[in-house]
Formats: C-alpha cells, sequence, structure tokens
C-alpha cells in the first residue's frame, strides 16, 4: 500500500468500492488485520510557539502517525458502521460532530456565570496530562470496550490491530529502525480519538461526584470547576484517583487553578493532589486556546492573540514586502491573520474596548500598509477594499455561533443555559 493516496482512490476504477468491502468484511470475519494495515510513521511535530527560540526536548514534540490510506478507509467504516459503541459523556467535547472547542468554552462560561450570579465564586482548575495518548492501556482498554457491550468481531480485529502495530519515525529524508508499540494510541488515525474518548469516559461518571462538580473534557483537556475552594480540592482528588487508575499522570508543571467571582482575590488554600503536590493558583489560565482570566466576571483576554496577529502578520510582511499589491497583502491579512485574532472568541463576552483593541490592531496594519498615520485616510482605504473590521466580523460570528449553540443537543449545555 506505499504510495497509494487518496486521489488514486477518487479516481479509480469503479469497482474498487466493491472489492474494498468484500475485503473489509473478510477481515471482520476473520478477525485479522493485513501486515499492510498495521505499520505507519510518526512525524514529530514542535508544541511550543517559541520553537524556533530556544532549545527543544523530546517532549517539546507530539508525534503524528502517518497511517497507509486504505487503513484510514477501514477505520472509517468501522466508525461508521459501529459508531454507537464509541459514544461517550456529554461532558466530552472533542471528537463529536457540531461541537468544537467554543462549545466547550461557552459551557464552562455559562457555568461560571450561574454561579458568579447567585453570588458564589467559581474556582476553576486546568490538568493537563502527560503524554496521555502515549499511555493508554491497552488491557484497561478492551475491559471498558467490553463493558458496553461491544461485539466479539469488533472487539478481536481492535485487539489484533493495536498489539500489534509497528511505526518509525521521520525526519526530513531520515528514517528510524521500526519499533513495536505496545502501548497508546496514535495521533492522526481515525480511531485513536474516539478510543481514547472511550478510555477517559470514566471521568465524569463518578459517584463520588456531587451536585455543583462539574468536569468539562475536550480530548485530553480537563477542566474542573467547583462553587467552592473545598469542593475543588475535592473534585482534584476524584480525578486523580481515577487518572491513577488509568496510569494517567497530571503534568503538575501546565496544571492550575484560578478564581472568578465577587471574592477572586481573596487569598485561597492550596489546591494539592492525591500524592501531594500543590497546583498554584494563577491570575490568567489557557483552555483550549483561549485565556480566561481572573476577574469578578467570566472574561477573556486578548493579548495573547494580538500577538499571534503581529507574528502572523510580520510573517506576511517579511514574505511579501513590497513585492505584492495591496489587495493581495489584504486578501492574505484577511485570510491569514483574522481567523488567529478571533479564534474562539465568538464563545466569550468581549467588552467594548476588546473590540477597541482588537480594531486597533487591524488600523495600524494599514496604517503599515499604506503608510499613513491618518485615521480617516485607513478608514477610506478598509472602505475602498471592502475590508470588515474584527469587531464587526466577531459580532456575526457571534449570531452565528448563538443560534448553533441554543439547537446543541448536548445535555450539559442545554441544562446550564436554561438553568
Amino acid at each position: 500500500m506505499e504510495g497509494i493516496s487518496a486521489e488514486h482512490l477518487q479516481f479509480s476504477h469503479p469497482c474498487l468500492p466493491a472489492l474494498l468491502a468484500k475485503l473489509f468484511q473478510l477481515m471482520i470475519f476473520s478477525s485479522y488485520i493485513p501486515e499492510g494495515f498495521r505499520y505507519n510513521y510518526i512525524v514529530p511535530i514542535p508544541k511550543p510557539k517559541e520553537c524556533y527560540s530556544k532549545s527543544l526536548t523530546c517532549d517539546d514534540f507530539r508525534g503524528i502517525a502517518i497511517s497507509p490510506i486504505l487503513s484510514k478507509v477501514f477505520e472509517h467504516c468501522i466508525l461508521y458502521r459501529f459508531g454507537s459503541f464509541f459514544d461517550t459523556a456529554d461532558n466530552q467535547f472533542g471528537f463529536k460532530k457540531g461541537l468544537g472547542c467554543n462549545f466547550a468554552v461557552r459551557a464552562v462560561r455559562n457555568i461560571v456565570e450561574n454561579f458568579t450570579k447567585n453570588g458564589s465564586t467559581s474556582n476553576l482548575c486546568a490538568i493537563d496530562l502527560s503524554k496521555a495518548f502515549d499511555k493508554v492501556n491497552h488491557h484497561a482498554l478492551y475491559l471498558k470496550l467490553m463493558k458496553r457491550f461491544i461485539s466479539n468481531e469488533l472487539l478481536d480485529i481492535l485487539e489484533c490491530w493495536l498489539s500489534r502495530c509497528y511505526s518509525c519515525v521521520k525526519w526530513y529524508d531520515a528514517w528510524s529502525f521500526l519499533f513495536i508499540v505496545n502501548f497508546g494510541v496514535r495521533q492522526g488515525a481515525v480511531l485513536s480519538p474516539f478510543l481514547f474518548a472511550i478510555y477517559l469516559d470514566d471521568l465524569t461518571r463518578s459517584p463520588l461526584l456531587t451536585r455543583g462538580m462539574f468536569i468539562a473534557l475536550y480530548a485530553d483537556d480537563i477542566l474542573l470547576v467547583a462553587p467552592s475552594v473545598c469542593m475543588l480540592d475535592k473534585l482534584l482528588k476524584i480525578c486523580d484517583r481515577e487518572l491513577d487508575l488509568l496510569d494517567m499522570v497530571i503534568n503538575v508543571k501546565k496544571s492550575c487553578c484560578l478564581r472568578i467571582g465577587p471574592r477572586n482575590n481573596f487569598s485561597c488554600s492550596p489546591i494539592s493532589t492525591s500524592k501531594g503536590t500543590v497546583l498554584p493558583w494563577v491570575s490568567e489560565i489557557r483552555y483550549l486556546g483561549i485565556y480566561i482570566k481572573q476577574s469578578t466576571n467570566f472574561k477573556c483576554s486578548i493579548d495573547h492573540a494580538k500577538r499571534s496577529l503581529y507574528r502572523s502578520a510580520n510573517a506576511i510582511f517579511g514574505r511579501v514586502g513590497r513585492i505584492a499589491s495591496e489587495d493581495i497583502t489584504l486578501q492574505l491579512i484577511n485570510t491569514k491573520c483574522i481567523p488567529i485574532l478571533l479564534y474562539g472568541l465568538e464563545a466569550c463576552p468581549l467588552l467594548k474596548s476588546d473590540l477597541s483593541a482588537i480594531d486597533f490592531v487591524i488600523n495600524r496594519l494599514f496604517m503599515k500598509l499604506f503608510r499613513t498615520s491618518n485615521i480617516d485616510v485607513v478608514k477610506c482605504c478598509q472602505e475602498h477594499f471592502g475590508f470588515e473590521l474584527p469587531s464587526v466580523i466577531w459580532s456575526k460570528k457571534v449570531k452565528k455561533f448563538e443560534a448553533k449553540f441554543l439547537a446543541c443537543n448536548n445535555l450539559l449545555c442545554n441544562i446550564i443555559y436554561c438553568e
């Protein structure tokens, strides 16, 4: 299967789908995975944004597995045919059709606002897991699948697949030796996100959870919300105990706590894991690319978004400089930079000062492009090129998102929104 791409299948002979269907049926009935389906290669992707300004270690890379195209087609068929076995709790927002990071942020916002409206102070804890996808225990995963009464044929073929996977690392034109993968699910595979969600699903079903405790997940990004510090400490210990049973380790260097509400500035008792490691109280946490600030109300910081926009805009100016026309440069800014600036902000409440700040960033780019400091000239240029300011785009995105959010059938979103 080496060298076969999606285009080969798309423009192949009409009889190929029938042949693949026969092959996949034989694989299911015999519970056997061909050798070619077992092999993949891993491409390391740098995690930190400042990867060009620091010395990187192995922990600074995320390995993305590139699987054969026929293997991915087979995984899609399994997902389509047996999708009901891969359903997870509504607390898990990742890898579900119609949901995204903005839905998770909006649900957390609703929880926090319900607490603050009643005079309570919300206590949040953002948990980061160390090498979460790579530490999935296959035997524990099989047990969780059996509890869902998965068919024997599907369980056998998943066991056959996961127990004998081979991989190697590709770095530019260099290839490592092949090695067997005994743990984890491959990031980049079609079924891996769903299997990982099943692996963590019991985290939200603990009988020790009480009213007022909320857990929001997006893949391995976990956010805990409670109305008191004592309840947050209890909730953290419940999650830590469950994660310990799953051989998952909390990365204490990237996990922290934050308070939102009328008593957000009060000093609090330290929150610690079951092993005694203290998680710090901070003034800002990062959740799904959104920076939530310590405040009396739910607020998001736009400073990081502005810096990201400046980096991308400077990269465009550095590449095209004065070579490209103003129309092309503005088109690049509109398609590459504006989405970076507004990422996830449709789920956040922005003040007039925030909208003025993001508009000011674009006005500065126009001043640089047209070599002027006159705001009237900038407005004329924006009108001439039909360039909408971020505040206008944000308003339109909020209206579309709110309509989708209200129509969402996610139980967590609906219950909190209706309270």
